[in-house]
């Protein structure tokens, strides 16, 4: 597990876990989570490719500005992953180029 457990300043709530589907995958995050943080702690770096290139994108400015984690959630493509709270049963697939709509 990829995640900060004591932090100097932030307390962390650890007591309600959240289930989620990351591509047919059942995974575990917590209250409080972002979908991308939950993804990192369960060690899933790449969130993304390139449209051109087809290179990884992952986790780069966390303030939804930029399209490196351009997730489908729930059916619904290019969703931030960065600022969008996790919740328990959400179906979270990678985004194969700009996505369906």
């Amino acid at each position: 597990m990829r995640r900060i457990l004591i932090h100097p300043i932030i307390k962390f709530n650890f007591q309600e876990p959240l289930v989620f589907t990351y591509n047919g995958r059942e995974l575990t995050g917590f209250a409080g989570d972002t979908i991308a943080s939950a993804l990192i702690a369960c060690g899933i770096t790449t969130f993304h490719h390139s449209y051109k290139l087809h290179r990884p994108r992952g986790f780069f400015c966390a303030i939804g500005n930029c399209s490196s984690c351009l997730m489908e959630v729930d059916g619904v493509p290019n969703t931030r992953v960065c600022i969008t709270p996790l919740k328990g049963g959400m179906i979270v697939n990678t985004q194969q180029g700009k996505g369906k709509f």
